[in-house]
């Protein structure tokens, strides 16, 4: 009676506040400023539960050298520790085998930092049992990575006592509960939270995949997957061989038919869309993430997709999905449009192809489009996607791309082409200039104040650089720590020696950005404008409008001065320098400043 009488109080109040129409991105979401965080390189914690070799088991590449360590947070990235020399391999080859100990205390412990950075909402790489350093090959969905908990052993035998196919014998391991616990605090502080989701491919050490690798056609998960062969037991070879995504053999893609994923393993998600959206299983979400970010989206069937809508608005009717879905054909650098996946099924998708446009616009020589290609492209986004525009998710770095500052340092290459020296040897690993910065300065303030949520990838508010994926993820520089100066390269050649650290002045400018955007719902939510009669070569200019209220956003692209007329009565305060504004004398604009007028 007390879990209906719950369950009835969230219903009508829903009701009562206007929830958020099925086909609609919830509000919270236009307005939200992401955080992404790689939970393994945040921040470590808790040291008592950093990953073992044991827990490395059946990841790439698939051994732990002698001697091995959890690796020092502060150390010279590209640098070899000895462990790492003793195996003859090259940085690239020794990555994989790297382990920080970040882990869910330790983001636990920075949400104070989050906040006062003017977070509203973080993104979790995935936090699922895996062997691996980025857990997109997960061993169960049903729980918390053992290392990202405090009890690793524990919870070990936890798993031993379950029937992972059956969910009234799964139980809430250390690592569940300190999961849990996140999800409380970062509610408690107005931050809503959404995890990867990992529903195309699982890891070749997934429950119900080993299952089949021990009992082949006898087993009762063979249709999970698609096999295209089974062992011969009257053979010495193992003829065993299955789907990967993308022909690997460490991500087993689970199987579809005409309807998207098949029955058993869509059931099997349904139960953890239930487990992590409403943990307690009272009807109230609150205890539960507030969605989802779907993982290789466009390689899943559209039905599927909105078959997991159905799921997640069931149990949070204001929950928000948002979809990987990016490269139609990276061999011709041609993105996807994604309003296909949008309304029925996603609610935004990560858009790269705004922060293609962003380095066109501000950093590149080579692929600079000029402020009216910059429009069209916007503009185009918009009449596709519609309503959800406004709930993208506009980022300048991630997890599987050069990070924003890298971006700029190497602006003319194709984005998440060859971004990183062991794919492109001419690869300039060197960190930002002044100049460099006030590019990326400008780039977070048009981020900020143009239409779709902003999204920081973890640590590039602190300064942080690096290339493609795996230098993307290095670990977090923090204001406590003191760092190697990185003057190592991978490939042995000669660069500058960079001074690691926290970049409070960079810090500051985000923090600014954040608490305008967070203070003017006209730039979440408002109308944009493109203002054509200021435009020049070097200008781009826009208002946002709503309910009234007019904010103008006049930037230079590029680093001369320009002076200009605003032609307009009276006087505005910039919101950036907070100085007012005569707008009826030449404004001047110094080399990538932006003005936000109020």
């Amino acid at each position: 009676m007390k879990i209906f009488t719950t369950a009835l109080i969230f219903i009508s109040a829903a009701l009562v506040c206007g929830q958020t129409k099925f086909n609609e991105p919830p509000q919270w979401a236009k307005e939200a400023v992401w955080y992404q965080i790689f939970p393994e390189r945040f921040n470590n914690g808790d040291k008592s539960n950093d990953p073992k070799p044991e827990d490395m088991e059946g990841a790439w590449p698939y051994f732990t050298p002698e001697g091995w360590q959890i690796h020092p947070w502060t150390s010279d990235w590209y640098k070899l520790q000895p462990w790492e020399k003793k195996t003859g391999f090259d940085f690239y080859r020794n990555a994989g085998l790297r382990r920080y100990g970040g882990d869910i205390r330790g983001i636990i412990d920075k949400l104070d930092y989050l906040k006062e950075l003017g977070i509203t909402a973080i993104y979790l790489n995935p936090v699922f049992e895996s062997p691996s350093l980025h857990k997109y090959d997960a061993s169960m969905y049903h729980h918390i990575d053992n290392n990202f908990g405090p009890d690793p052993e524990g919870d070990k035998a936890i798993w031993e006592k379950e029937n992972p196919a059956d969910p009234s014998t799964w139980q809430w391991t250390s690592a569940d509960k300190l999961f849990l616990e996140l999800i409380k605090e970062a509610h408690k502080r107005g931050i809503k939270i959404i995890i990867d989701g990992v529903f195309n491919h699982t890891g070749n050490n997934f429950w119900a995949f080993k299952d089949i690798v021990k009992n082949q056609q006898n087993s009762r998960y063979k249709d999970w997957y698609t096999i295209k062969k089974w062992d011969d037991p009257n053979t010495p070879e193992n003829e065993f061989d299955y789907e990967g995504w993308y022909g690997v053999k460490d991500l087993p893609e689970i199987k579809e038919d005409e309807n998207g994923i098949v029955e058993g393993p869509a059931e099997h998600i349904h139960l953890i869309v239930k487990r992590w959206m409403d943990p307690n299983g009272d009807g109230n979400p609150e205890d539960g993430i507030d969605g989802w970010r779907l993982d290789v989206a466009e390689m899943v069937n559209h039905k599927f997709w909105m078959k997991f809508r159905k799921w997640v608005r069931e149990i949070n009717p204001d929950a928000y999905l948002v979809g990987e879905v990016w490269w139609k054909d990276w061999n011709n650098y041609e993105m996807f449009n994604a309003a296909p996946w949008l309304q029925t099924q996603f609610d935004a998708v990560m858009n790269y192809r705004f922060t293609r446009a962003i380095k066109d616009l501000v950093f590149s020589e080579k692929y600079f489009t000029g402020v009216r290609g910059f429009i069209d492209t916007i503009k185009t986004m918009m009449n596709q996607y519609g309503v959800n525009y406004y709930a993208m998710m506009n980022l300048m770095g991630s997890h599987d791309t050069e990070r924003h500052a890298s971006l700029i340092v190497n602006p003319d290459n194709m984005y998440d082409h060859s971004g990183n020296p062991g794919q492109n040897p001419g690869f300039d690993v060197r960190k930002p200039n002044e100049i460099e910065r006030e590019k990326q300065k400008l780039a977070v303030a048009l981020q900020f104040t143009l239409p779709g949520a902003p999204q920081i990838y973890y640590g590039d508010e602190a300064g942080m650089w690096g290339g493609d994926d795996p230098d993307c993820r290095k670990p977090m520089v923090w204001e406590e720590f003191n760092y190697e100066v990185e003057k190592s390269h991978p490939l042995g050649k000669d660069r500058p020696a960079d001074s690691v650290f926290f970049d409070k002045q960079l810090f500051d400018w985000y923090k600014k950005m954040a608490r305008i955007r967070n203070g003017n719902k006209a730039l979440s939510v408002g109308k944009v404008i493109f203002m054509e009669e200021l435009e020049t070569q070097n200008i781009l200019a826009y208002k946002r409008i709503l309910d009234g209220e007019e904010i103008i956003v006049i930037a230079n692209i590029k680093g001369e001065p320009e002076k200009f007329d605003i032609n307009k009565a009276g006087t505005m305060r910039d919101l950036v320098s907070g100085n007012k504004i005569n707008c009826s004398e030449k404004i001047s604009l110094n080399g990538y400043q932006i003005m936000i007028l109020q």
